[in-house]
């Protein structure tokens, strides 16, 4: 029995995967906005509110957190600790929004909006 086992494996290894996570994540704090389906954005939200939520602290701990993350990306780096941390400060949660787009022509995979509130 498969007990306590969350997540999707999108049809990938786990290596490939973690780094296509990484990939998004980077995206949508250096774009704000980016389109892809629904299951990726659904997996992705809970780690871009992770961040978001460690650049709120501040502290020297949390910036090295975030850049243990992301450690080639220090232009995302310093973007979310100098401009989205301070927008959403008086923000518990819900720093992502979820916006349905329709369909991909090519499969039919639901095509969607994920983008920083």
């Amino acid at each position: 029995m498969a007990h306590r086992i969350g997540g999707r494996k999108l049809s990938r290894k786990q290596g490939p995967r973690l780094a296509l996570y990484k990939n998004l994540t980077v995206s949508i704090l250096r774009y704000e906005r980016i389109q892809t389906t629904e299951a990726k954005a659904k997996e992705i939200r809970g780690r871009v509110e992770r961040m978001i939520t460690l650049a709120k602290r501040g502290d020297l701990a949390a910036r090295r957190a975030v850049v243990a993350e992301f450690p080639n990306e220090p232009l995302v780096v310093t973007k979310l600790f100098d401009e989205i941390a301070p927008k959403y400060a008086d923000r518990a949660s819900g720093f992502t929004r979820i916006v349905h787009l329709g369909q991909r022509l090519g499969d039919s995979a639901p095509i969607v909006q994920i983008e920083l509130v």
